[in-house]
Parts: structure tokens; sequence; C-alpha cells
């Protein structure tokens, strides 16, 4: 397929289409070694971080950490050349893909960890959970630590499987249980006068989940408000190329900054709360509030996975490359 669609494109555009993907597999491959080196240095690993070359006291650890950054720079650039037979919309949909992939799993998390949590909230206010798994373990479940790291760590592995098998199953019904969640708050407010801090905590991590990781497919189907004057009017290659330019300085340079503002040291607003298990100061409420802080930064990831996507894609529209693909079914994200 991809042999017959670059037939259909001037040889002269095949330089700027390797540029174009060269830039968007470099940009995704540094954010993914920036993300792993993060949890390298602030996480349970304590490695130096690549900065400590700047500051004069780098060792073997800094210089390998920093090097990671130029080895998948250089992977980028071996597989743009291996496939420089692809067109920029193939190029687009495997990410697109991916990210699609990538979201669903972050849907499972989320649903599983925020159901799992809810009935052990539940069991430890009403005092039923030591009559399940004893003194000992209660007493631990109480502890944000090991409550993230014996509970949640576990579900999330088996959310990011069910994410990888299952292929219909998405957002659409997640808005339906936070529908479900908040009336249930209702009802027994108001009719059973009942209500716990675990039952507005499990809406608002819901929510907060729709809302953040929701938004890399609405970009996909387009589905995000212009307010635009000009725009509406302009052709496909104008379209083109205001989305590529918007989403250089504007799309990539967001995610960017909210990753190095939320993870750039070890008490920023993403690393802080994720790395200590923070929770709400209510004592039995859900201990996810940490998980809420890293919505912000899959927010931020799956933004730019998915602005990349739409690069190569407003790029593609710009150059009125044929053949224009559709995305995968809605049912799929």
């Amino acid at each position: 397929m991809s042999a017959d669609i670059a037939s259909k494109v001037p040889s002269q555009g095949m330089t700027s289409t390797l540029f174009i993907r060269l830039f968007g597999w470099i940009m995704l491959s540094v954010m993914a070694v920036y993300v792993v080196n993060n949890f390298l240095t602030y996480g349970a690993a304590d490695f130096p971080g690549a900065n400590q070359i700047f500051k004069g006291n780098a060792g073997i650890l800094s210089w390998l950490q920093a090097l990671s950054y130029v080895v998948m720079a250089v992977l980028a650039f071996m597989l743009v050349r291996k496939r420089s037979n692809n067109t920029l919309r193939e190029d687009s949909l495997i990410i697109s893909n991916f990210n699609t992939v990538f979201i669903r799993c972050a849907f499972w998390i989320v649903l599983i960890v925020g159901m799992a949590d809810m009935i052990i909230s539940f069991l430890r206010v009403e005092g039923f959970l030591e009559s399940f798994v004893g003194e000992e373990l209660t007493r631990e479940l109480g502890k944000s630590q090991f409550r993230g790291v014996y509970v949640h760590l576990p579900l999330m592995f088996f959310g990011i499987i069910l994410g990888f098998i299952t292929r219909t199953l998405g957002f659409t019904w997640l808005t339906l249980l936070i529908v479900l969640a908040e009336l249930l708050i209702v009802i027994t407010r108001f009719i059973f006068s009942y209500e716990q801090a675990f039952m507005a905590d499990l809406v608002r991590f819901w929510y907060g989940a729709l809302f953040l990781f929701a938004s890399a497919y609405t970009l996909l189907e387009e589905g995000h408000v212009r307010v635009d004057v000009f725009y509406a009017g302009f052709n496909s290659k104008k379209k083109g190329m205001v989305n590529a330019v918007g989403t250089i300085f504007l799309g990539l340079t967001l995610c960017w900054t909210i990753l190095i503002v939320g993870m750039g040291s070890k008490s920023s607003v993403i690393n802080s709360p994720v790395f200590n298990f923070e929770v709400t100061q209510s004592g039995f409420g859900m201990y996810v509030k940490y998980m809420m802080a890293g919505f912000l930064g899959v927010f931020a990831i799956s933004m730019m996975i998915q602005f990349v996507a739409y690069l190569m894609d407003a790029m593609a529209d710009y150059r009125d490359d044929p053949d224009k693909i559709t995305p995968a079914a809605p049912g799929a994200h």
C-alpha cells in the first residue's frame, strides 16, 4: 500500500516527508526516555539523573541516562530510514492506533482500581474489612504506601492486559458509570441519609480520568471546539498548514510544559504525590489522590502522541497527499 501511495506523491516532496516523520518519531522517542528517566531518578530506582552532567558531578549512571536520549533518537532515525516508503498518513495511523491502546489501558486501570478501592474503603469505614482480611492486613490497608503497592499496582498491570486484549469498551461506558455513581450519592443521601467520603472520591476519580484521558481521542475525532474567524473558510491545504503550525507551537509546547513542570524535580506537582502515594485528608476516603496527580502526566503523554499523529496528517493535507486514512471506529477507543 505504501509503495502505491508513495508513487502518487511528487519526488520533490519525499525529503519533506522524511523530515516530518523523523521529527515526529524523535519527539516521541525523547518523550518516552524522559518519562522513564523521571521514574528512574525520582522513583524507587534513585538514579542521579541526566541533569547532573550540567552540575559537574555526573557519574556513569548520569551519562548513561543522558546517552539514552541519543540512542533513542538514533533508533527513531533508523526506523524512519528503514521504512522510508511509509507515507505521513500511514505513520499517523500507526501512532494513533498505539495511542488508542494506551488510552484503553488507562480506562481499564481507572475502572478496576476505582471499583476495588471503593469496596475496600466501604468495608473499612463500616468496620467489615477486619472480618474479611484480619486485623493486621486491615491495619496495613489503612496505609497509602501498602495499598498503592500491593493493591493498586497489580490491578494496574491487569488493566494494561485488558487494554491490549479488548477492543470495544471505552470512555462512553465510563461516562455512564460516573452518572450511576453520582445517582447513588443522591439516592443514599436524600433517601437513606447515608454518605461517605469515598463515594464523592470515586466520582472525582472517574470524572478526572474521563476529562483528561479522553482529550486525545477528542483530538483524533476533531471534536475540540475551534474558536476562529477564518479557519472554517480555508481549503484543505491552508487548514493543514494552520493545524501543523498550531500543533508545533501550541500543542507540543503545552505537553512538554506539563511534563517538565510536573516532573522537573522530586517535589514537583506530579512526582511528589505519585511517588509518595499521597491521599486526601479524609481518613476513610479512597486512596487514589496520587493517581489523579498522575492523570496530568497521562494527559500530556497521550496528547503529545496524538499531536504528533495530527501533525503528520496535517502536513499530508498541506501537501495534498492522496488516500486520507480514516481512524479506527469510535467504539475501539
